[in-house]
């Protein structure tokens, strides 16, 4: 189960081919338009910087994240991760693969910003939103 503004709803894993489809598509998304757009070149600072933009399987759920690397000098160059948007899989729409595409709040919950929607219609989504994209 995923929580998504308050509302629980159920998820499911993705067959193994599915989960291979999507993970292609959203790695060229971000290597397309996630990186040239977000991140064309790292520019190190002295605070935290961010150095890359991927994609990572947690479960059932697909996330984008961004890949953070201190500056600070008491942790120089130690890297984390944050994770900004992330697709989970709906259950109920067994006739083709929909999602809940949904966004990060600076509180760490996770909340919905578009149910039911095609891989296709997602990714546009992350691209046209402002609050589905990394902030760099």
């Amino acid at each position: 189960m995923a929580g998504s503004g308050g509302r629980w709803t159920r998820v499911k894993a993705l067959a193994a081919q599915e989960r291979v489809v999507v993970a292609a598509a959203c790695e060229r998304f971000i290597a397309e338009i996630l990186k040239p757009r977000f991140l064309p070149e790292v520019r190190r600072t002295s605070f935290n910087y961010p150095i890359d933009i991927l994609g990572k399987w947690r479960g059932s759920k697909s996330s984008f994240i961004i890949r953070y690397r201190s500056g600070f000098a008491e942790n120089a160059g130690e890297d984390f991760d944050s994770a900004f948007t992330r697709l989970d899989d709906l259950e109920e729409c067994l006739a083709e693969t929909r999602f809940e595409v949904l966004w990060r709040r600076h509180t760490g919950q996770w909340w919905r910003s578009q149910a039911s929607v095609t891989l296709e219609e997602a990714l546009r989504l992350i691209e046209i939103e402002p609050l589905l994209q990394p902030h760099t």
